[in-house]
């Protein structure tokens, strides 16, 4: 079977090569003294030996964000009911089902495995699609898995935190989870027999999410801009409190959003939401 043409393998390429230019700059960053013992806490709490880097890259995706993903989330706001919205983010959530559902395997999780599986079965045919989070309903809650929370299981060291244009908050062992979710999604490779209706589904699928998102996060996000002194640590240190929320399976830890958008509010998906 033949993968789509889509401009995936690119932009991946392109994501994971800023990833490994932050990697290598890290190497070069400079620790704080051992006779500084505050600042040197402070350098490993924050765990962002290349922050000059990330900074700029922040820039780099405010900017984007300011020209083209806001505008765009207010006016899907503006024009969409919140039902049809609520169909939207539902349907992308039940998309994300088999990956999920894989990395309850891997993780030997049982009980959230079948719970994936019972939920995709349930909203894909009563939900119509997943336009109706019917599950829930039913005693079936969400939640997430990706293959970052899998490897941070298996003990693979997140390494030090980046920022990628576009992505958002990351670090390499989550760079590396987000390909293999990619990898791994058997939606990734479906033609249905035609490779330029795959390309425009994957694109719709992918322009769906993050306008959905993007929405989901308005004003949350203007709030942080609106009321933080510095926005970037506040969404970096946001990040990195989710990510272990998530990787500990906490309760509630679900996020409200997918990794690519530079919240740090939210890592793998958009979560079904009640009208």
């Amino acid at each position: 079977m033949r993968l789509p043409r889509s401009p995936l393998p690119r932009l991946l390429a392109a994501t994971l090569a800023l990833g490994l230019l932050g990697g290598a700059l890290s190497g070069c960053a400079t620790r704080p003294p051992a006779d500084d013992p505050e600042a040197l806490e402070e350098f490993r709490a924050t765990n962002d030996p290349i922050e000059p880097w990330n900074r700029a890259m922040y820039d780099v995706h405010q900017a984007i964000d300011t020209v083209v993903l806001r505008p765009v989330a207010v006016a899907y706001r503006a024009v969409l009911p919140q039902p049809v919205r609520t169909g939207v983010s539902n349907v992308l959530s039940n998309l994300r089902s088999p990956v999920i559902a894989l990395n309850d395997a891997l993780q030997g999780e049982t009980q959230r495995f079948g719970t994936t599986l019972g939920r995709f079965l349930l909203n894909t045919t009563l939900g119509v699609g997943g336009i109706f989070d019917v599950a829930s309903d039913l005693g079936l809650p969400p939640h997430t898995e990706d293959f970052g929370q899998t490897f941070a299981m298996a003990g693979v060291e997140e390494g030090p935190y980046l920022f990628i244009p576009l992505l958002g908050p990351s670090n390499p062992r989550d760079l590396l989870g987000f390909a293999a979710g990619i990898a791994a999604d058997p939606f990734t490779y479906l033609t249905f027999g035609n490779r330029d209706l795959a390309d425009t589904l994957y694109l719709i699928r992918a322009g769906a999410t993050v306008v959905s998102t993007r929405e989901s996060l308005l004003d949350t996000l203007d709030d942080v801009q609106r009321t933080s002194l510095d926005p970037y640590a506040t969404l970096r240190s946001a990040y990195r409190q989710q990510r272990a929320r998530e990787i500990a399976n906490t309760p509630g830890a679900a996020p409200a959003a997918p990794q690519g958008l530079g919240s740090g509010l939210g890592s793998t998906g958009p979560e079904p939401r009640q009208p």
